[in-house]
């Protein structure tokens, strides 16, 4: 207990600063508003209601974007329930809010205990990592999954570092269990990220086995750590085989569409070259890793909400600047910068010349390689070789997000840096380490300064384009030149007050690292010193983006789904299936809400990996037909009866029977129901092969779905090569029993024909005609269509892959592997305890 009470008492320390931070909302139940996390539980209660009523889980829902998978909705295989166990007991059954950064200090204590650091260095380690600025900024945004899976890769690479200093079996169990845990959280691009990181260390200690001849030791622990990976993966080969498969049906996956022209932003698979780097880091943003401010903060924050700029407003335009973001970088939107700590990034610099050995190299390169990726297309060279080159690279948008590297590496040697001078304060004389010394403060304090006293030194540019041409259009020409001149001061004013803060937190720190060098302050004090003065530092940052005055009562989430009249109306509709489309806010919350689905199966919705053809068929015609609708409804006055169904034949044929309109009495959303949908089924008179996607989905324009269905080629034979003349007026399909995840139909024809189901296409469902199995082919575009015989059938479609069961089988496996591993590592110790002599 002695030798593990210093370990407890900072186990202890974090959990006391994780409710601290979000003291008095986790004792008043208070929570955050989060758009994401609202938008999840819109789109997963008609899976929630499933589960409820079943006990059974669907891996299928209608309730957005017309249906697809429930992969990347809360996913959970009964393989990972251990594994969940695991996770409440390392998460100490902490509440929310507070267990997030409970588990981002303890994740970063336990790399460095791994790396042999103090109890207390770690310690400070831990704060420095967890309170970076941008943990802050995912939590309200509602980036959870992000948020844990980071929270977990600290400890993965310490079992990384175990392998190595030759702790082979526990450095083995504790990376395949953080790397379940990791991939359990649900954010690849994360974990690829750090993919890098690991590769980094690796070959650190592989130059450092090399010079001291003991690669054997080497590949002995690369062996271990890879059975360890594969243990940790295949624990959640459910979870990454269905988003694999998946992901190649989404926008991360190839269009088979071909762009007309150069198609320059095209990638050989995955997401477009814009989509990929829209949220790019500038060069000069760079900057916020010491200077939080220095691009203004965040987009939300208005420039009438500083302080520091509003002295220096003109009370003219006072008016003007309510409506100007504090942030003028070169990103679309930004919740707030990446700031990793003024006093901080001293340390890491001031590492870089301090601490000897391969592994200091590897941190700086993975820093190095972290920022000139996250400049996206502000360097699009390397960019470029890593979308074009690199695996999976072009599956992730937002490089910005790349920077989560940099913030990882520069705590890390910043702790390595600390530790150098607590065993050789000498480093720090000038005459010992000159070089060192004064480049480290010119690079922080000396920039600082200069962002201080003078802000246009680094930059020029303090109004955007995209601001200038709306004050052209907005101001008479007498006031734009005094009002881009008073912005640009006020914008100045903000990068000056936070550059002043950085330069006193590394006054002050850099005067705590002379008085112990001069011996005039102990160890233990100045350890107490830094840590307090890194801690104000970032916790006042973070306070920016995520403070107290952002909780509110739970019931506030529950708003969000209150059911309005119109809801009312539309679910007194008994029918099985039907689809609705809410106009409210359009054009632009069709797709960015998920509020519809929480009572209606919803032609729109809001998720970031919707099936690409859907993607496409929302900006080839869901999106004009939504434009032609909204103006002819509204030119009729509601009344459908004079309305040319002709304008939206694919909204039609995706059984929208329901439109939501914004304008009623009091405000109130009012439904207006759509005659012309096309029903959950119907036979047509033909099939329309053509050999190619742009064929596809160009020939909606032209056909009458409920007469013509347009298939690709390739799916000919599942329609039994069929062309015309089989539909007849007598012909019948109706849908008598509906789960989210199987339906059954009944139909009646005189003669053999084909049928278009109003579902959404995607390989895995499944099919039977009266018990025999059958085959789905795709029909325009995104539909289902079959081949069925003439009469009286039963149709059954159900989605439950065949591929769960076998990844699930293989899950549980590794789960016994890792369990053995635990047992052997107990009964080692075991033994080795009994075999230490007794003391008399």
């Amino acid at each position: 207990m002695k030798k593990l009470l210093p370990d407890l008492i900072a186990i202890l320390a974090f959990i006391i600063l994780s409710f601290a931070y979000f003291f008095p909302a986790n004792i008043e139940g208070r929570i955050l508003f989060q758009h994401d996390s609202v938008a999840g539980v819109g789109a997963g209660q008609e899976s929630k209601e499933y589960r409820d009523r079943t006990g059974e889980r669907t891996r299928w829902t209608n309730a957005i974007f017309g249906g697809m998978p429930t992969y990347q909705m809360s996913p959970s295989y009964d393989s990972t329930k251990p594994l969940n166990w695991v996770e409440k007991v390392y998460r100490l059954y902490l509440p929310d809010y507070v267990v997030l950064t409970f588990i981002m200090m303890l994740g970063f204590y336990i790399l460095l205990r791994a790396f042999g650091i103090s109890a207390w260095l770690a310690g400070l380690g831990g704060v420095i990592w967890a309170f970076s600025s941008y943990f802050f900024i995912l939590i309200p945004a509602g980036h959870i999954w992000k948020f844990v899976t980071l929270a977990y890769i600290p400890p993965t690479i310490a079992g990384v570092v175990l392998a190595y200093r030759k702790k082979y079996l526990l450095g083995g169990i504790v990376t395949a269990l953080f790397i379940a845990l990791q991939i359990q959280s649900n954010h690849i691009q994360m974990s690829y990220y750090f993919m890098f990181v690991i590769l980094f260390i690796v070959g650190a200690y592989f130059e450092d086995a090399y010079k001291k001849k003991e690669l054997p030791h080497f590949f002995k622990a690369s062996a271990v750590l890879a059975l360890a990976a594969v243990v940790g993966v295949c624990i959640n080969i459910s979870n990454l085989y269905h988003t694999y498969e998946y992901s190649k049906e989404t926008m991360r996956g190839k269009s088979e569409l071909k762009q007309e022209g150069p198609a320059a932003n095209q990638t050989s698979s995955g997401l477009d070259r814009d989509y990929i780097t829209n949220w790019s880091y500038g060069i000069g943003e760079t900057l916020t890793l010491l200077v939080p401010n220095v691009k203004g903060g965040s987009s939300s924050a208005t420039m009438s909400q500083s302080e520091a700029a509003m002295a220096k407003a003109n009370p003219m335009y006072g008016s003007i600047y309510s409506q100007f973001p504090q942030y003028f970088g070169d990103q679309p939107w930004t919740a707030g910068p990446v700031y990793v700590g003024a006093f901080v990034m001293f340390l890491f610099i001031l590492g870089c010349f301090i601490v000897k050995g391969p592994l200091k190299w590897a941190l700086l390169g993975a820093t190095i390689f972290s920022i000139l990726l996250s400049w996206g297309k502000n360097f699009m060279g390397l960019t470029d070789f890593f979308i074009d080159y690199i695996p999976m690279y072009n599956k992730f948008r937002a490089v910005s997000s790349i920077l989560v590297i940099a913030e990882f590496t520069i705590p890390l040697l910043a702790i390595f840096a600390l530790k150098e001078i607590f065993s050789k304060p000498e480093i720090l004389k000038l005459k010992e380490n000159r070089t060192g010394v004064i480049v480290t403060l010119v690079l922080t304090a000396g920039v600082a300064l200069i962002l201080a006293v003078a802000p246009g030194a680094f930059f020029s540019g303090f109004v955007t384009a995209q601001e200038m041409a709306a004050l052209q259009q907005g101001l008479p020409a007498e006031h734009l030149t005094p009002v881009v001149t008073n912005l640009t001061e006020m914008r100045e004013a903000i990068i000056s007050s936070d550059a002043w803060r950085s330069f006193f937190i590394i006054i002050v720190g850099c005067f705590l690292l002379f008085l112990y060098q001069q011996k005039k302050l102990k160890a233990t004090f100045t350890l107490v010193g830094i840590a307090l003065l890194c801690l104000i530092d970032m916790w006042t940052v973070n306070k920016r983006y995520l403070n107290d005055e952002q909780f509110v009562p739970k019931s506030k989430q529950a708003e969000a789904f209150v059911k309005t009249k119109a809801d009312e109306i539309i679910l007194q509709d008994t029918t099985l299936d039907y689809r609705v489309l809410n106009f409210v806010g359009f054009p632009n919350n069709t797709f960015n809400e998920n509020n519809t689905a929480y009572w209606h199966k919803s032609v729109g919705g809001y998720h970031a990996a919707k099936l690409r053809r859907y993607q496409e068929m929302i900006d080839h015609h869901i999106a004009p037909e939504m434009q032609a609708t909204y103006q002819a409804v509204a030119t009729a006055g509601g009344e459908m009866d004079s309305v040319d169904a002709s304008k939206f034949r694919v909204l039609n044929m995706l059984n929208t029977k329901y439109f939501i309109f914004p304008a009623g009495e009091q405000g109130q959303p009012v439904p207006v129901q759509n005659p012309y949908a096309y029903g959950n089924a119907w036979f047509v008179d033909k099939v329309q092969y053509v050999n190619n996607a742009n064929e596809e989905i160009d020939a909606l324009h032209d056909i009458l779905p409920t007469e013509t269905a347009v298939v690709d080629a390739k799916f000919k034979d599942q329609l039994k090569g069929v062309a015309e003349g089989y539909k007849d007026s007598l012909s019948t399909i109706r849908l008598v029993s509906y789960e989210p995840n199987r339906l059954i139909y009944k139909t009646s024809s005189p003669k053999d024909g084909v049928v278009v189901f109003s579902e959404i296409y995607y390989p895995g469902w499944q099919a039977t005609i009266d018990g025999q199995p059958a085959d789905i082919a795709r029909a325009d575009y995104i539909l289902r269509a079959m081949n069925v015989p003439a009469g009286e059938h039963t149709i059954e479609m159900w989605f439950d892959p065949q591929s769960i069961h076998v990844t699930e089988s293989i899950a549980y496996a590794a789960l016994a592997l890792l369990l053995i591993g635990v047992m052997v590592l107990l009964w080692m110790g075991r033994r080795k305890i009994a075999k230490k002599p007794k003391v008399e």
